[in-house]
């Protein structure tokens, strides 16, 4: 088995081993002459040795304090340790380990660049997002108002009308600015839960009576998958589970086909947990868009005229809120044939 040492180690030996040997045949050719034969081989091997071991300290304490001075500055401007806390015991001289070292922190680094540049990217999107959704009502309501300034107000039916679809504008408005309020609070945080026990299935039911003339006018029927003659009671907070499944069902709505459906069915995974499920026979997404649907204001529909309203913040409210619960959400679509929205819920067992 063979000894390997360290590359500082190596070094410092074999510089020592020449000079001990330059300065011992130097020294010995001394000694040849001055010193009696019976002493010379004692004094040359003596004197080779403590030549050796003095030159073997003094060359690894240099190199020692030179690759800690160097190291220092070097973690220092890579932020790799705080370079106060370090130590020369800290230092480690071994070559390859250090290389390991500063690859390491390479590709770490590398990581958090391609991180930061994703995240850059969604927060131009965001804003240029944020930008589109806000100013299309806002230029709407500005445009009637000009038309009403410039004379249209002495006309009492152009007024009227004018007024109605500024106040549409308004309300548009007001409900992208409330998803945007509900979007922060979840994303920070600050918005607290306050779970209760309640019955899905009247939850349910009264979703449906609500959307009820909106399913109509779109020809969307409003279904249970069979029917539940017991209540089913979960622990969540019952106000955001109802916009969970208010918000699922009313896109489930808005792109359905005509006389399509809207189906509500509950299964239990287990004795504590609950799979709910909005299944449409509706238009369907594109699979290149499944993984993107819960990012805010992203649109399956990329054109600029959409044939829909909304925030464009439903589907990411609908995540943020099941996330808050700690509960899990899953989405499959088939296109043109229709989608299935499921997110579980934990059982109240009391």
């Amino acid at each position: 088995m063979s000894f390997k040492f360290k590359n500082s180690y190596s070094f410092a030996f074999k510089t020592s081993f020449a000079i001990s040997l330059v300065i011992s045949l130097i020294v010995g050719a001394i000694l040849w002459v001055e010193s009696t034969l019976s002493y010379f081989y004692f004094q040359l091997i003596f004197l080779a040795a403590l030549v050796f071991i003095i030159s073997f300290l003094i060359i690894q304490s240099r190199i020692e304090a030179f690759i800690y001075s160097k190291i220092k500055n070097l973690y220092k401007e890579l932020n790799l340790i705080d370079s106060i806390s370090l130590s020369k015991a800290d230092i480690n001289t071994d070559m390859k380990s250090l290389l390991d070292n500063i690859s390491e922190f390479s590709r770490d680094n590398k990581l958090e660049i391609e991180s930061l540049k994703v995240r850059e990217e969604f927060r131009k999107e965001f804003i240029g997002n944020v930008a589109h959704e806000l100013k299309t009502p806002i230029f709407t309501i500005q445009g009637y108002i000009e038309n009403l300034i410039d004379g249209a107000i002495d006309d009492n039916s152009v007024r009227d009308k004018f007024l109605n679809r500024a106040k549409i504008s308004v309300e548009r408005l007001i409900y992208i600015i409330k998803d945007l309020d509900m979007i922060t609070k979840l994303e920070s945080g600050t918005l607290n839960l306050e779970k209760d026990s309640f019955d899905i299935i009247e939850l349910v039911k009264n979703i449906y009576d609500q959307l009820e003339i909106q399913a109509q006018k779109n020809d969307i029927k409003l279904i249970f998958n069979k029917p539940y003659l017991e209540p089913i009671i979960v622990f969540a907070d019952k106000d955001k589970i109802q916009q969970v499944i208010t918000n699922l069902v009313i896109n489930s709505i808005k792109y359905g086909t005509n006389k399509g459906t809207t189906e509500v069915s509950l299964e239990s995974i287990n004795s504590d947990k609950l799979i709910v499920r909005i299944t449409d026979n509706g238009e369907g997404i594109q699979e290149q868009h499944l993984s993107r649907l819960f990012e805010r204001f992203y649109r399956v529909d990329q054109s600029g005229s959409r044939k829909q309203g909304g925030s464009g913040l439903g589907l990411s409210i609908v995540k943020h809120i099941i996330d808050a619960h700690n509960e899990n959400i899953y989405v499959e679509s088939k296109f043109g044939i229709g989608s299935e929205f499921s997110f579980t819920l934990t059982k109240d067992l009391n």
